[in-house]
């Protein structure tokens, strides 16, 4: 709620089309002619509550996952408790990077369409890959996706 008062407080003039694909906090800014500082440190700010806690809190969670998996006295055992948790860690991971880069990083002599496709990644991407790779556990499906591979190579 206080980035939405302090981005509707700002003076906007000259174009008023957003080069995004969607109305995102840092394209609108760039259309802003005030001065932008404490937009940039409030959406800074908040980003250690919403992103780096939680992203801090998966990572412990997933170190303590691991240590207890390598405990695990069967190869068998280890490879699936593995391939469960690591499809879901690579999950998380690419929402995570992709907002830090996004909020985080300055994006001085960084390129809109990078910054559009890292958008991409966490809007579009990651619900996308999301019961990809977790489909990629069923059996019938990964023999579907090794005929698939066989018969373009």
């Amino acid at each position: 709620m206080i980035s939405t008062i302090t981005i509707a407080s700002l003076d906007f003039c000259g174009p008023n089309v957003i080069d995004h694909f969607f109305c995102d906090f840092s394209p609108l800014l760039k259309l802003s002619c005030s001065d932008t500082f404490f937009v940039y440190l409030d959406i800074l700010l908040n980003s250690v509550p919403f992103i780096f806690i939680p992203f801090l809190a998966v990572m412990i969670s997933y170190g303590y996952i691991i240590f207890n998996i390598l405990k695990i006295s069967s190869n068998t055992g280890k490879r699936k408790a593995f391939s469960t948790c690591s499809a879901h860690l690579m999950v998380v991971s690419i929402f995570y990077i992709a907002l830090i880069v996004i909020y985080d990083l300055p994006t001085s002599g960084q390129s809109w369409t990078i910054n559009k496709l890292v958008s991409l990644s966490f809007t579009v991407g990651t619900p996308l890959i999301n019961p990809i790779i977790y489909s990629l556990r069923n059996r019938d499906i990964k023999i579907a996706f090794a005929k698939f591979i066989h018969f373009f190579y």
